[in-house]
């Protein structure tokens, strides 16, 4: 049991329990390990060491036989954790065989170990942001078909601006994430590299044999062989960074409107309940966005650790002092961060409760104000934009200040009377017949979705 204290009280709400594990502790040292075992099999694969040694090398690559917490006091004084691993290694080995101790990491470097390392472990942590967001994906496609023809008050600055549909709002949030999933394909290539070159990025340890060994030592772990090493060369995880950055701020984008939904004032759109969920300590009547809370409080922690990625860049010369270590911490940390974020995502949009009664409600607030566009759009077609306009807009006014419905305001005015009926003005300031495009937008939205699915 480690004696390390621990710190894992917010774990389970910030972050996924799966991709907690690719980057805990053993996550990380199987990373190292699995390239130098691999390293092993291709240099012996290559002539430079011999086949025989390769078993006893693989035997002792198995995180579970080392200390941990004597490799986290080691590193303090190492700089780095590849450095007291390896030591680990070579002393494990060379206990049972001393002859193959003197092969291990041979022609490698620290950073070659910890940085292919980090690909084999942002290789899984991909694996399983791509498996959530599709079946978040395939979620939203769902809720974004069941709510097409849902109206409810469109709303910018904050404020009522014209009807669309709650399906309409979901289909924005599905295509960001469709365009995210697109990314993450794309991206791949380009991360998941092969790190290996030795002191200075020339592997001149390896002699001649450094090429053959390079490319055995990239098909033994399945991942690209660079055009050379990235030692300093970071723009490939500062990639990845921002867009697990773009990802948390498009699920903060899906926090924070679900959130506005959910206040009181608005009482629309509900995260699904469950028993002690989003309670009070004080107040029984609370029901409080704590899923909405765990996506917008990632989006507002990412950028930082983004920002943290960018400003590590300028590595110096061939081997970074300190850059290179600022990012340790920080992009297990946005995967982590993302993933949580996703998981509460999972549990929230299958459940999504709506109150299609009190959006509809809601719509007459302004008793028909969101509807003047309507108006004035149907009137300019008889007398003119600006004249339209200018119309509809004094009628506004006197609606706002008599306290009365647009309607009956628009009715009693001569002017529009003579140009709509009573039966067009009813037709007009019904949310239902003034959704534009929405549902063809909702149509497009999942259209897309399933053909990237195919």
């Amino acid at each position: 049991m480690s004696s390390r204290p621990a710190s894992q009280l917010f774990d389970a709400y910030f972050t996924g329990a799966p991709m907690r594990q690719v980057f805990s502790d053993q996550g990380r040292v199987q990373g190292m390990l699995d390239f130098e075992a691999a390293l092993a099999r291709a240099e012996a694969a290559a002539g430079v060491i011999p086949q025989a040694v390769v078993a006893e090398i693989e035997a002792a690559c198995r995180a579970e036989l080392y200390d941990f917490d004597a490799l986290a006091v080691a590193i303090g004084s190492a700089g780095n954790s590849a450095i007291p691993l390896v030591k680990a290694l070579g002393k494990r080995i060379a206990a049972s065989n001393p002859e193959a101790e003197r092969y291990v990491h041979l022609g490698a470097t620290s950073q070659d170990a910890m940085d292919s390392g980090l690909v084999l472990q942002l290789r899984a942590a991909i694996d399983l942001l791509e498996k959530d967001l599709d079946a978040l994906s395939r979620q939203l496609a769902t809720q974004a078909q069941c709510h097409a023809a849902t109206p409810m008050a469109g709303r910018t600055w904050l404020q009522h601006a014209t009807p669309v549909t709650l399906g309409m709002k979901i289909a924005g949030w599905l295509g960001a994430i469709d365009r995210h999933r697109q990314r993450l394909d794309e991206i791949k290539p380009r991360l998941l590299c092969l790190q290996f070159g030795g002191a200075s990025g020339s592997l001149a340890a390896l002699g001649d044999k450094a090429w053959p060994v390079a490319g055995a030592l990239a098909a033994e772990l399945d991942l690209q062989l660079p055009e050379q090493p990235w030692h300093t060369q970071r723009d490939r995880l500062v990639e990845f960074a921002s867009l697990l950055g773009l990802i948390a701020g498009s699920l903060g984008k899906l926090g924070r409107d679900l959130s506005l939904l959910m206040q009181t004032e608005a009482g629309e759109l509900f995260e699904p309940s469950a028993p002690g969920k989003g309670g009070s300590s004080t107040m029984p009547h609370k029901r409080n966005p704590v899923g909405a809370a765990v996506l917008i409080g990632a989006a507002t922690r990412a950028p930082g650790l983004v920002a943290t990625m960018f400003a590590a860049m300028p590595q110096e010369h061939e081997r970074s002092l300190g850059l290179w270590h600022a990012e340790w911490e920080t992009l297990p940390e946005l995967c982590c961060l993302v993933s949580g974020a996703l998981q509460q995502a999972l549990i929230l949009v299958p459940g999504l409760e709506v109150d299609a009664e009190r959006m509809a409600t809601n719509l007459e607030l302004t008793r028909g104000l969101v509807l003047a566009e309507a108006v004035s759009i149907a009137l300019a077609q008889r007398i003119g934009r600006d004249a339209a306009h200018h119309l509809v807009e004094q009628c506004c006014k006197q609606a706002v200040k008599e306290g009365a419905h647009l309607r009956a305001v628009l009715d009693a005015n001569a002017e529009v009377s003579a140009q709509l009926s009573a039966d067009e003005l009813d037709r007009l300031l019904d949310p239902a017949h003034y959704l534009g495009q929405a549902q063809r937008w909702v149509d497009r939205a999942v259209a897309l979705h399933r053909s990237a699915n195919h």
